[in-house]
């Protein structure tokens, strides 16, 4: 397996992963800011060491920007993605990800001069043909007004605003993966992503911290699979994105809506798994096509 296979594959598990236990800590009253905050906090405990290393004052006003931008988005974006998966399946959730390759290669074309070819827009479009089928319900409605419907439920329309945060961060994370290097851009995003995330705490919501970390306390387990699967995630997706373009990156990574369609069934007892199932294997379609698109643009 190559390196970029490798980080792609351990990417398109690590997200669902880190979805499930979102969702589960979300279940249990656990509020979602907290549970951006906290899972920061102890990543960048964890990458201290690392950050202590950085020749920081060598870097340029271009990169600390880069990163600020993309730890704000960060945060926001999780905040929101934990909030729609209170109302929200995570396997209808997962889906909406194809969107976010569209609006990446838009923002990659412009902001970093990444321009897809036609064999890439193609995969693209099977992706987006995937998650119709995937979020557009059986039901006595016309097709039409179920997909109007989808659209005005709480929980998706939560997920497309945290949709914009990320597909945005992404482009400005992988300015700075090219500014410095993966590890680097992992451990500030770690350290950053908690201060922008305290800082909202200490302003907004500073009278609950001593409830809400008393909740978390009580599902310390599920917190400590979140920042480990987290961590990987969010690692995978630096290094990936060290190794090939942004918007072709995102397309990859839809494969994940697999994963988080079985997941959706087996810890949450989701339904209509079967017609879920075939739009994700649209959209595997779609990043196959997408996979031998990049692979001839590096060749």
């Amino acid at each position: 397996m190559t390196p970029a296979a490798l980080f792609v594959a351990t990417r398109i598990v690590a997200n669902p992963v880190s979805n499930v236990f979102q969702k589960r800590l979300v279940q249990n009253s656990a509020d979602p800011i907290f549970i951006i905050v906290v899972t920061h906090a102890v990543l960048a405990v964890l990458v201290s060491p690392v950050v202590m290393r950085l020749p920081l004052t060598t870097q340029t006003g271009a990169f600390w920007l880069n990163m600020s931008v993309s730890a704000a988005l960060a945060v926001a974006g999780n905040v929101l993605l934990v909030f729609a998966l209170r109302h929200t399946d995570l396997s209808i959730l997962a889906s909406i990800n194809a969107y976010k390759t569209v609006l990446s290669l838009v923002l990659g074309t412009f902001l970093i001069g990444e321009v897809p070819s036609a064999i890439g827009l193609v995969g693209v479009a099977l992706i987006l043909v995937g998650s119709y089928v995937v979020v557009d319900p059986p039901g006595p409605q016309s097709e039409s007004n179920a997909f109007v419907i989808f659209f005005k439920e709480r929980g998706v329309q939560l997920r497309f605003a945290s949709l914009a945060c990320s597909a945005t961060e992404a482009v400005f994370l992988k300015r700075a993966v090219l500014q410095s290097n993966p590890i680097a851009v992992f451990s500030l995003w770690c350290v950053l992503g908690f201060v922008v995330g305290a800082a909202f705490v200490a302003v907004f919501e500073h009278g609950r911290i001593a409830s809400e970390i008393g909740v978390l306390r009580q599902r310390w387990r599920t917190l400590a699979w979140l920042v480990i699967s987290t961590g990987l995630m969010q690692l995978a997706t630096l290094l990936t994105f060290g190794v090939m373009q942004v918007g072709y990156s995102l397309a990859l990574f839809q494969l994940s809506n697999l994963v988080s369609v079985f997941f959706g069934y087996r810890y949450f007892s989701e339904q209509n798994i079967g017609r879920r199932l075939i739009g994700s294997l649209i959209m595997i379609a779609g990043a196959v096509v997408i996979a031998t698109a990049a692979l001839g643009h590096r060749s």
